[in-house]
């Protein structure tokens, strides 16, 4: 076994380095991205042939696999709130008027809940269609203890949830911790905090011009500092990403996919639809929706593989920024708000398809009309108390199902799935924070055409 293990991380070594030939090609992220993604899946799929599934010697390679990929995603994570920081503080300090601050915020959040409302009646349309149902799953000994687990975890948090608790908790106390992501809203206090820092620096160059541009010129260093550390651990992402999907083909199980293949199939029907409904709302505001998702590809591929909205945050500032044409004070906002606030994915369609499926064995009708809008409802509101919380769419379903008078189980039973199913839910929680920015931006008129319908000239990580 020991010599097995040695070879496997051998081989994975010299992909690794033969990645690193990409560099000395002019190809863009996208195409980095994309070699790092083919070269996981075939090593994966190698190892599944040659060790067959649930394998020991897989097992004990995959840690030597995660320093390359959870290394990757914790050095995305360390840049996430000093990003956060500096482009919020940046953003409004160089804002002409406050007010539009409000309106930004507004149009954001609302773009995020309209299509999280949106989300969660897809979800149920998908699974009706299907013919879904709780009714004749087993609950075996793995599931009944991630049951136990999950409600040791969570259930603390979801009965104490409540929406005026859930609105304080943004506003910061202490910024340090939350800089230290020390609450599951610590982005959102971030957020506020850079937000009160910025109106603070313009009150200042109002009053004592001589120190306020002292200050704004501090800050525009800050960005450009910390826009440099984010750009140097971008170059990463290909490596990132061979890692986490050769991590996620090996240890896949086939016969439990294909056991609970109606839902996984009814899911990835759900997601496609999602984002054909990104691309209709970009359309409708003037975008090309297949420039878009052409431009904001390498973004995705890294949140489907890594299954984080948050250590997707620093990738998604740099699209919305470089390649899509919109303001860094807008792309923040989207950015940050998007990976706590109305996940399409994991807070509107994967909850509302859950709750399609208990309700029969409950007595419930999942095609009664006032049910439905009842659901999309709970859905949609419980979408801001999902924030920052690692487990987003179990937190979600957590929330939804009581509230609808439905028991929790079905959550513990679908885990064989969970992990192939949340890596396109990320992705579509991405996607939704870009579009909110996206369309914010044209409605406020502040989108560089240049940018936006360049061709691929602007790449990424310079």
């Amino acid at each position: 076994m020991n010599q097995a293990l040695v070879i496997n991380v051998a081989v994975f070594a010299a992909l690794l380095l033969l990645l690193t030939q990409t560099r000395r090609r002019s190809w863009s992220l996208a195409r980095k991205v994309l070699a790092g993604l083919a070269l996981g899946v075939l090593f994966g799929l190698g190892l599944q042939l040659a060790y067959g599934e649930g394998s020991d010697i897989v097992h004990a390679s995959i840690p030597w696999f995660n320093i390359v990929g959870n290394g990757y995603v914790q050095l995305l994570q360390m840049v996430v709130m000093p990003l956060v920081f500096a482009s919020i503080l940046s953003a409004i300090a160089r804002l002409h008027s406050v007010s539009s601050l409000g309106r930004i915020s507004v149009l954001v959040i609302a773009t995020l809940l309209l299509t999280t409302l949106v989300s969660a009646l897809v979800g149920v349309l998908v699974t009706n269609l299907f013919g879904l149902t709780a009714e004749g799953l087993i609950q075996g000994a793995r599931e009944t203890a991630r049951l136990s687990a999950i409600e040791s975890s969570y259930a603390g948090k979801v009965a104490d949830l409540n929406m005026p608790q859930l609105v304080l908790s943004f506003i910061p106390k202490n910024p340090f911790a939350d800089l230290s992501g020390a609450s599951p809203t610590s982005i959102i206090s971030v957020v506020i905090f850079a937000a009160f820092l910025g109106v603070a620096a313009l009150q200042l160059l109002k009053d004592d011009a001589e120190k306020g541009r002292r200050l704004l010129a501090g800050i525009d260093l800050l960005q450009a500092w910390v826009m440099k550390l984010v750009r140097l651990v971008m170059k990463l992402t290909p490596y990132g990403v061979m890692a986490l999907m050769t991590k996620v083909v090996a240890s896949s199980n086939l016969q439990d996919i294909v056991q609970l293949g109606g839902f996984v199939v009814a899911s990835y029907l759900g997601l496609a639809i999602m984002f054909v409904v990104h691309g209709v709302l970009l359309s409708a505001f003037g975008v090309n929706p297949l420039r878009f998702f052409r431009k904001i590809w390498p973004v995705l591929t890294f949140a489907f593989t890594s299954r984080s909205s948050a250590a997707t945050i620093p990738l998604s500032v740099e699209a919305q920024t470089r390649r899509l044409g919109v303001p860094a004070s807008i792309a923040g906002f989207a950015a940050s708000f998007g990976a706590t606030i109305g996940q399409n994915g994991c807070a509107g369609l994967y909850p509302a398809m859950l709750a399609v499926m208990v309700a029969p064995t409950v007595g419930i009708n999942p095609l009664d009309p006032m049910w439905i809008a009842t659901l999309a409802l709970v859905v949609t509101i419980s979408s801001a108390g999902v924030a920052g919380v690692g487990g987003g769419a179990t937190f979600a379903a957590l929330i939804v199902l009581p509230a609808m008078g439905l028991p929790v189980t079905l959550v513990a039973l679908l885990i064989s799935v969970e992990p192939l199913i949340d890596m396109g839910r990320t992705a579509l929680n991405v996607s939704g924070s870009m579009t909110a920015g996206t369309v914010t931006s044209q409605i406020m008129g502040q989108t560089d055409k240049a940018v936006m319908h360049g061709d691929e000239a602007v790449e990424l990580a310079q």
